[in-house]
């Protein structure tokens, strides 16, 4: 039961869905997450480990930065939740938004490690 309410509570907080509907177009470095959410670093690592803690995303270090994905395999019902999300975020407005900064971010980064 404690796993189930973790998972929703992630859920539960615009920011954590906007970083999920982030990482649905791939894996994304705290570095580039700060910069479209326009976030400091550590709320967008306080949101990422509460999400990490649920067993939506996982993480994993280069370097002194991380780089976060959506888990690819787990239970049912993360793959069920990971679907719900993919299928309802992009269409939100916000979601739009952030999916466009998104894009305009990574053509100025343009494959440039993160500093």
């Amino acid at each position: 039961m404690e796993k189930l309410a973790r998972k929703f509570k992630a859920l539960s907080e615009g920011t954590r869905l906007r970083i999920m509907a982030l990482l649905g177009h791939g894996e994304l470095c705290v570095c580039d997450l700060m910069a479209v959410l326009d976030l400091p670093q550590s709320t967008v690592s306080r949101h990422l480990a509460s999400l990490r803690h649920a067993g939506l995303v996982k993480g994993e270090r280069r370097g002194k930065w991380m780089y976060y994905r959506l888990v690819e395999t787990g239970d049912s019902l993360t793959r069920d939740l990971l679907t719900l999300l993919a299928h309802h975020l992009p269409g939100l407005e916000a979601m739009q938004k952030d999916h466009e900064a998104l894009i305009a971010y990574l053509k100025r980064k343009d494959g440039r490690t993160c500093a």
